[in-house]
């Protein structure tokens, strides 16, 4: 089995040598974060290799401080370092709701002058239509609180053990697509070699995709009603594109984020994975929606290591965000591979769908592209909490000097995000005098 076999690695030595890139506070303080400015991007890491990323742990937040004196009036943007709004006798913030789908994860190997990852942070982890919720898998995990559990932009805690080989280099990068600064914690862990890589060693490649609304031809219809028993579909257009690529490797698996608009059955959409020549039928030929994630008869309120619920229907109603990982059985092909999912039977419904694919190929591979900001907004029904929603009475009694706010607010913004600037310098450096000392001892 392939956890045995990832198991009995521990009992093998290796040459190799383990070293981390984080967010650590380099002047030896203890503001861990790094700070990032609107429309802007930062190297968190860029390691020369060969080498694998092991782990990943992220924490991020990117809070927004009403105007007071304007009890409906725009957003002042603020972030963690509470030191200015508490010392002025505020004490709550509201947390940008939509933050996790407006910054991007991006990943680049060996040079390609393009990421082979190119994600929003929160869908890359499995945080869904920014609407946070704890699940544990075997190569994605995500934690919250009680109370930040099915909120849109509650705090949380990322998790990825996917193993990321490369030969000649790893730049791991972060874009900050908000209006806002945005703060990021982190750590990355990875062992560099003394010797090149396998020939056969395949690059960790993600990718995002949404159709919204997909192009249903009778969404006011139940999946199971008389008028869809007669319909076909015997050639997989109109699916929902999961993953499309050219190349050799292996696909393992997705997340997607099913928003569904009627009140009824989602599912029932097969899925169809078409594997170098095929036509019709395809490869792989799966009976519903709810099979392919490992359940039946609907979706459970359960997370498993290769499969399951993230955020269940039953407990946010319109919302099905789920998670299947062919960890123990990666869907190979040699040329190319298009994997779809029908949106309810023979493609009849027209909901929000949005995914994440994971997949293993070599290089160079194809450009990824990925929907503008605002294309990627999630829908936010108003019965759904957002994580630290101001108490208007309270605030109504605090009076504040908004100007000077300001002014202290953007001073701190600027010191901060070249503090954070100068670390990204030292992080690059950092793997770099840990490489040049491991090839020193060994030669």
């Amino acid at each position: 089995m392939e956890s045995a076999r990832f198991l009995s690695d521990l009992t093998v030595g290796k040459d190799a040598r383990s070293a981390r890139a984080s967010s650590w506070d380099q002047s030896g303080k203890n503001r861990d974060n790094w700070v990032i400015a609107p429309g802007a991007s930062i190297i968190l890491t860029d390691i020369e290799g060969p080498g694998c990323i092991t782990h990943i742990w992220m924490t991020q937040t990117c809070r927004i401080l009403p105007e007071l004196n304007k009890a409906h009036g725009p957003l002042i943007g603020f972030f963690a370092g509470e030191e200015i709004p508490y010392a002025m006798g505020v004490p709550v913030e509201t947390i940008d709701p939509d933050y996790y789908r407006k910054v991007l994860l991006k990943i680049y190997w060996d040079n390609q002058d393009h990421p082979s990852v190119l994600v929003p942070i929160g869908d890359f982890f499995g945080l869904m239509n920014s609407l946070a919720a704890n699940y544990a898998s075997l190569p994605l995990t995500v934690s919250t609180t009680k109370e930040d559990n099915n909120t849109f932009g509650g705090n949380a805690a990322f998790n990825s053990y996917f193993p990321m080989p490369f030969n000649e280099r790893c730049i791991i990068e972060i874009e900050n697509q908000n209006s806002i600064p945005y703060v990021q914690y982190f750590n990355i862990d990875y062992e560099i070699y003394q010797q090149p890589l396998s020939k056969e060693t395949l690059y960790f490649h993600a990718s995002w995709n949404r159709e919204n609304p997909t192009d249903g031809w009778a969404p006011e219809l139940h999946v199971h009603g008389n008028e869809m028993i007669g319909a076909v579909n015997l050639d997989g257009e109109g699916n929902y594109l999961i993953l499309e690529t050219e190349g050799k490797g292996h696909y393992v698996g997705c997340n997607l984020a099913v928003r569904h608009f009627h009140d009824m059955w989602w599912g029932e959409g097969d899925d169809m994975i078409f594997i170098d020549d095929d036509t019709w039928p395809p490869s792989m030929h799966g009976t519903g929606s709810e099979d392919y994630f490992g359940h039946a008869w609907g979706m459970q309120d359960n997370a498993f290591p290769m499969n399951g619920s993230i955020v269940n229907e039953r407990d946010v109603k319109g919302f099905q965000h789920s998670y299947r990982y062919h960890v123990s059985d990666p869907v190979r092909f040699n040329k190319r591979i298009k994997v779809t999912m029908e949106h309810g039977h023979a493609n009849h419904l027209a909901d929000d769908w949005a995914s994440t694919a994971y997949w293993y190929q070599d290089l160079p591979s194809k450009e990824i592209k990925i929907a503008p900001v605002d294309q990627r907004l999630p829908l936010r029904p108003s019965h759904i909490d957002v994580a630290g929603q101001q108490i208007d009475q309270v605030l109504s009694e605090k009076e504040i000097d908004f100007d000077r706010l300001k002014q202290d607010r953007d001073a701190m913004y600027q010191r901060w995000i070249s503090d954070s600037i100068s670390a990204s310098k030292g992080n690059i450096a950092q793997a770099a005098e840990i490489r040049a000392r491991y090839r020193k001892k060994t030669i």
